[in-house]
């Protein structure tokens, strides 16, 4: 499992002197623990938040050994049904979040770096996730990614029966491999015991209620 230094991260996806990552323990690129997974992380494009690129062309999707052993696990339970995962955001430097922040002024779905625990992407311990087909084509889904609408909800409420099965699959399968999901946003999943890696103070700050994490984007 290959293992990848904070400066050296931090070097990789900003280059910005503020770039510090919450996430001090070791990452490791999710691809090298299953290639089988596939990525195309939205903020290196323009098809984002934002409209434009937040991070370099050739970013990899970084998150915590047991978060990547967690999709590799969620993947085999996908692949059973022909279906796959395609991971839309891991690992997020804060001053990305900073950027996203700023052009929403949501706290409904985007966490204020500088509040709480900020967002537990960049703590390594949350992703984005969809589906995909065997032959790793889109699946129709309830919405798309950072959709600050109702169809972004966790519980699809929609006619369409394939986009339901779809979507309950997914949570399926996080749920299985050990992933809580988040109300206001179906593509986002947080490792179940997430504390850990928190620092306590941090930790304590942070809500959670069932099975699901009470948290932002």
């Amino acid at each position: 499992m290959r293992r990848l230094n904070v400066p050296l991260i931090a070097a990789m996806a900003v280059a910005l002197p503020s770039l510090v990552a919450n996430a001090a323990g070791p990452l490791v690129d999710i691809r090298s623990v299953d290639p089988t997974i596939i990525v195309e992380l939205r903020y290196s494009e323009r098809n984002n938040l934002v409209g434009y690129p937040l991070y370099p062309r050739g970013t990899c999707a970084l998150a915590r050994p047991q978060v990547a052993s967690g999709l590799a696990a969620a993947q085999a339970f996908l692949r059973r049904y022909q279906f796959g995962l395609k991971i839309w955001d891991a690992y997020r430097p804060v001053a990305v979040q900073e950027k996203l922040w700023h052009a929403s002024r949501n706290s409904d779905y985007v966490a204020n770096p500088e509040i709480g625990v900020g967002s537990l992407h960049s703590w390594g311990v949350a992703v984005d996730a969809t589906l995909v087909d065997t032959w790793n084509r889109p699946v129709p889904m309830p919405s798309d990614f950072d959709d600050f609408t109702p169809a972004a909800m966790w519980r699809y409420v929609g006619p369409h029966a394939d986009v339901r099965a779809h979507v309950h699959l997914l949570q399926i399968a996080m749920r299985t491999a050990g992933f809580w999901g988040l109300r206001t946003e179906w593509w986002h999943f947080t490792i179940a015991d997430w504390q850990k890696y928190l620092p306590n103070q941090a930790a304590r700050t942070a809500q959670v209620s069932g099975t699901q994490w009470q948290g932002k984007l």
